[in-house]
């Protein structure tokens, strides 16, 4: 956002911001150390968590890092340095349980600490709104960690329809399916309200995200929702379908019990459509220990996976014509994140979009559960 007053606190304008990450789970370790590293200008200096189990894994690729078993050991290294004499922080990255992005963001911005909060931001698009506010008022940056706005096959859309490739786009097919008929167990597979889990606010979030930023703000939204996995307790396989106020309609899947894979975009438009298989490698690449930096081709596929694009054919037997998928680029995040800071100037992703999403979200859960189309120009007068 503009008008932010919060910059590093480095002693030159080539320090490097330091970085406080609280949380060491799968999206501290897989997606926000890595990248974090990764970024000129960034150092991850200070880890948030109370296992020794990921204490040892985070040594293990980052040496010099710090450990706190609490975050409120950061607030006091705002402005000044802690009780162990530790440099000030730029920057807490919350990569915890999504029940405790609201109250750990609050505690970061009351401190003076500019915050990138994993997805879902909150829980409810009014508390998202709040904490947008609070940012404001402090004048720090609040940002959210969307990453797959900078997956490739993001970006290949998004290039096709900036060109006009499509035409004008009709229908947008997303979706986000995985093979787990088995429990995995924790908080993400929890029924309780609290804990924000299920699929709706995990992978709900990315392609509801996704939707938005191609076509612009929802008005009418209708979801079915259900818990198809033997001891479930939620939702596993959800359906969203998305009026855009531009008359584009996005149908989103998200799904763990999805035995067949769909395509991950099916696109439709008034000169062409556009099918994408598979999904984007970083993720893959970044759990298996692979970094950006570390060598050529990051974010890069083979030819055989490209998607296709034409009209009155279908891709699965050679129809149209292959288009090169774009390198998918999750550094881009955090470069951003590290300029916006430096120059006082927008993130990547702000808060009131993420509010925006929340908007769907709410809608989604609200229509799945009483059978209803939601009106979302009615529930904001």
């Amino acid at each position: 956002m503009t008008g932010m007053t919060r910059t590093g606190t480095g002693t030159g304008a080539d320090a490097p911001l330091r970085v406080g990450l609280v949380g060491y789970g799968l999206a501290g370790s897989v997606f926000h150390a890595p990248l974090i590293a990764a970024t000129d200008g960034l150092v991850l200096d200070t880890v948030v968590t109370s296992s020794p189990e990921r204490r040892a894994q985070a040594h293990a690729e980052f040496p010099d890092v710090r450990f706190e078993a609490s975050p409120d050991a950061l607030w006091e290294r705002a402005d000044r340095g802690g009780s162990a004499g530790a440099a000030p922080l730029d920057l807490v990255v919350i990569a915890s349980p999504n029940k405790t992005h609201v109250p750990i963001a609050t505690a970061a911005l009351k401190a003076g600490l500019p915050v990138v909060v994993d997805k879902p931001l909150a829980g409810s698009a009014a508390e998202a709104r709040g904490l947008a506010a609070l940012a404001e008022e402090r004048g720090l940056l609040l940002s959210v960690f969307q990453n797959r706005r900078w997956d490739n096959d993001f970006l290949t859309l998004a290039r096709l329809i900036g060109a006009g490739e499509l035409g004008d786009v009709w229908r947008f097919e997303s979706r986000f399916e995985r093979w787990r008929p088995q429990l995995k167990g924790g908080w993400r597979e929890s029924g309780a309200d609290e804990e924000i889990g299920g699929l709706l606010y995990d992978l709900g979030s990315h392609v509801v995200d996704q939707a938005l930023v191609l076509f612009g703000p929802a008005v009418r939204v209708y979801a079915e929702s259900d818990v198809r996995r033997t001891g479930a307790a939620a939702d596993d396989d959800t359906f969203i379908a998305i009026t855009h106020a531009n008359g584009v309609r996005s149908h989103l899947y998200v799904s763990a019990t999805a035995a067949q894979l769909g395509p991950r975009f099916r696109v439709l438009g008034s000169k062409a459509g556009y099918v994408k298989y598979g999904l984007d490698p970083q993720e893959a690449d970044l759990r298996d220990g692979r970094r950006p930096g570390a060598g050529p081709g990051w974010g890069v596929e083979p030819e055989a996976l490209w998607g296709r694009i034409g009209a009155g054919q279908s891709p699965l037997t050679g129809g149209g014509h292959p288009v090169e998928t774009e390198p998918g680029d999750y550094p881009a995040y955090y470069a951003g994140i590290a300029a916006a800071l430096r120059d006082a100037t927008e993130p990547p992703v702000t808060a009131r979009q993420a509010a925006s999403a929340l908007d769907v979200l709410e809608a989604a859960r609200r229509s799945a559960r009483e059978g209803v189309t939601v009106d979302l120009e009615e529930t904001r007068r």
